[in-house]
């Protein structure tokens, strides 16, 4: 129970009459105010009925609706008074850490927007009803419910529609024209309409002829192939990206998105999570992508040095698969471990290297230099980046392939990386 700013503004008034009307009335009228008080927290205690509704599982960047609902408000009087009986009743929903809440109070109920900034485990408070009594002289605070998790997943609707795009026939790679049915298989399946992007080879003209339309031959994908998904979570991946994320947030994007595209082409996906140790395993399956998020989802970066030979040794797989390990790769002194544990992975798989590249780097050299600092920082920034081209090049000499892009583009890379290796039979 709380007094209102009402209340406090009625002892202000009198007390600046006490010289009016005398000491005696001004302490009737502050023990008149006082049981006014009380009567009017007695009549708010009463806590009103209500119910909030948020999704159990969101999606970091993305809004996410929450619902507070009181039960018995007229609807027509919500965005108004808030009123219930003779109470006026707001709402106030607090913040979880790296959770945005927009707005935060309503009156009569709460129509919000979650947006969670960070992946992981979030604890939403309860939310609270303020409720207060006919006279407007006190409140009293109603905790509805109890605090709820938050589950804070990755960038699955993105992952999901390049998955559909692979599926539909859709997916071609930035900058490449497919030449036939993705080289995902020879072995013909069905006829579809033709694509404006298809190869003249997979024309059906009899099927054409007879429809009158182009039409398509549609070739089986091939199945059972393991891709399995490498997340360095050391000190390397803390580095941050634009709007809060770090490396290893783009990298658990991009393998979501190799990890739903492998569940859609049939192969079985697996991943193995490390930073000094190893912290997520989980070994190829069919339909491994749900299994894949719910294991790295929560991942978060340590300030620990990678030991990718004890990484790379715990990678089994009864065949030769495809392994994506996303890591940075700084300089040559910082992949020197990572050289010289690739060789464990190349004897017997295909392995792909996959990393961001710093778009402040990119931002640095486009920029026109407005003084000599300019000039110096130019000079560094192409240092690191010759640096960093040294490290790939000595990581290509151990056997692996290299793939560094944008941040928002990674995942579409790795995606293309499989495919490529598919059809090359690589795996």
């Amino acid at each position: 129970m709380s007094p209102t700013s009402r209340s406090a503004a009625a002892l202000a008034a009198i007390s600046a009459s006490v010289l009016l009307v005398g000491a005696l009335v001004a302490g009737l009228l502050v023990a008149a105010l006082a049981g006014a008080v009380l009567a009017d927290a007695l009549a708010a205690r009463r806590p009103p009925r209500a119910r909030r509704r948020v999704a159990a599982v969101v999606v970091r960047g993305v809004p996410s609706q929450l619902h507070v609902e009181l039960l018995g408000v007229d609807a027509g009087m919500v965005g108004e008074a808030g009123t219930a009986g003779d109470r006026r009743l707001s709402v106030r929903q607090a913040r979880a850490p790296d959770v945005e809440v927009q707005p935060q109070e309503g009156r009569g109920g709460l129509q919000a927007q979650l947006i969670a900034r960070r992946r992981g485990r979030r604890l939403l408070p309860a939310a609270v009803v303020r409720a207060e009594g006919p006279l407007r002289l006190a409140s009293w605070d109603h905790r509805i419910g109890e605090p709820a998790e938050l589950l804070v997943y990755p960038d699955v609707p993105s992952a999901r529609r390049l998955a559909l795009a692979v599926r539909a026939g859709r997916f071609r790679e930035s900058g490449r024209r497919s030449r036939g049915p993705l080289g995902l298989g020879t072995e013909f399946e069905s006829i579809r309409d033709y694509l404006p992007d298809d190869d003249i080879r997979q024309v059906n003209w009899p099927a054409t002829a007879r429809l009158g339309r182009p039409m398509s031959n549609q070739y089986r994908i091939e199945q059972d192939r393991d891709v399995i998904c490498v997340l360095d979570c050391g000190r390397l991946m803390a580095a941050p990206l634009a709007e809060g994320a770090t490396r290893l947030d783009a990298a658990v994007d991009a393998a979501t998105a190799v990890g739903l595209v492998a569940d859609e082409l049939g192969d079985r996906c697996g991943t193995l999570a490390f930073d000094a140790a190893v912290r997520r395993r989980v070994t190829p399956r069919r339909r491994g992508g749900a299994a894949l998020v719910g294991a790295v989802f929560d991942l978060q970066p340590e300030p620990l040095d990678a030991d990718y030979e004890l990484a790379f040794r715990h990678v089994t797989s009864s065949k030769r698969a495809l392994v994506i390990v996303f890591t940075d790769l700084i300089e040559e002194v910082a992949a020197r471990s990572l050289v010289e544990a690739v060789p464990i992975l190349a004897r017997r798989h295909e392995v792909v290297v996959a990393g961001v590249i710093d778009p402040d780097l990119d931002a640095m050299l486009r920029r026109v230099p407005a003084g000599e600092l300019d000039v110096y920082r130019a000079a560094a920034t192409l240092d690191v980046l010759a640096a960093r081209e040294r490290a790939a090049a000595r990581v290509r000499g151990a056997g692996a392939h290299v793939l560094e892009t944008a941040p928002a583009l990674l995942g579409e890379a790795c995606v293309a990386a499989y495919l490529r290796a598919k059809s090359r039979a690589r795996l």
